[in-house]
């Protein structure tokens, strides 16, 4: 690193990556309602290789509690019915020859908390490694100073921009997690 903006760009993008990464998981976790992004990912043996379910099939949700899959190739609703089932989310798909029906069963209150727990526990990993970002650019940023590469007041303002982009990527993350909690506890 040469620069303070160039350490500055580079903590932004690994933060960025984080809030990224942490939206994906949350889309991930089942609230009571149906959702494409529930089993979009789920990894599905298609011919001896493994293929992400939206890759292979429409998927929509024609009801609040329900989801439809419909494969591009009728012949891989086994192998679909399978990798659902295999997924572990709680959910069992009903195939009927021409498409896979996923009824979305009311939650219980104590799934309910477990799933905000869950919820939870992700959004505080990343609140780590978006500190660990913070951390590792202010190692470098007072590495350059120390070998003059630049000045204090830079390095200072320098800090002060990364503390400010570390709090404002946390920020965002919780607004996620009190939306998914109240998502989730909604019944």
């Amino acid at each position: 690193m040469e620069t303070s903006t160039e350490v500055l760009l580079a903590a932004e993008e690994k933060m960025d990556k984080c809030v990224e990464f942490l939206q994906g998981e949350l889309s991930g976790l089942r609230t009571g309602k149906a959702s494409p992004s529930l089993v979009e990912n789920i990894t599905v043996d298609y011919y001896g290789t493994a293929t992400r379910l939206r890759e292979i099939a429409n998927i929509s949700t024609p009801e609040p509690r329900l989801i439809v899959i419909s494969p591009f190739d009728p012949s891989s609703l086994g192998a679909i019915e399978k990798a659902i089932s295999a997924a572990n989310i709680g959910i069992t798909p009903m195939n009927d020859g021409r498409l896979i029906r996923v009824p979305i069963p009311e939650l219980s209150e104590e799934r309910r908390g477990e799933l905000a727990k869950v919820a939870g526990r992700s959004t505080e990993e990343q609140r780590v490694a978006v500190r660990n970002v913070r951390r590792e650019a202010n190692d470098q940023l007072k590495s350059l100073q120390k070998n003059s590469k630049i000045t204090e007041d830079e390095r200072d303002e320098s800090l002060e921009e990364v503390q400010k982009l570390t709090d404002d990527h946390i920020k965002k993350m919780d607004g996620m997690l009190s939306a998914k909690e109240k998502d989730v506890m909604e019944v």
